[in-house]
């Protein structure tokens, strides 16, 4: 299957793209001058720097991650007091002895 466009629409077309492809004359050159794209010492000096504080974080997680557990479901259930048995019920005493109330006869 080809797919061909009529003349009068690539002709345009293919203009524009030739105009816009072409590298300005101007000696501006769009801020792109010969040290365009070019590192400094200073870039250097700050891309050690971020690699050594990568270091530095690396090695403190590392440390807080081994004093985590491997599981949390163990210290989960120490963690809950055991429900206190349910207390038996007192026997009911009768009325009449003499530690069950004591009374006042004057």
């Amino acid at each position: 299957m080809s797919f061909a466009l009529p003349a009068v629409a690539v002709v345009p077309l293919t203009a524009s793209a030739l105009f816009l492809a072409q590298q300005p004359d101007s000696g501006d050159n769009g801020g792109q001058g010969e040290d365009f794209g070019k590192s400094s010492p200073v870039g250097l000096l700050v891309l050690i720097l971020f690699l050594i504080a990568v270091v530095f974080l690396v090695r403190s997680m590392s440390r807080h991650l081994k004093k985590v557990p491997a599981s949390f479901d163990a210290e989960d259930k120490a963690a809950e007091p055991e429900p206190a048995p349910a207390p038996e019920p007192a026997e009911a005493k009768p009325a009449d002895t003499p530690s069950a109330s004591p009374s006042k006869t004057d």
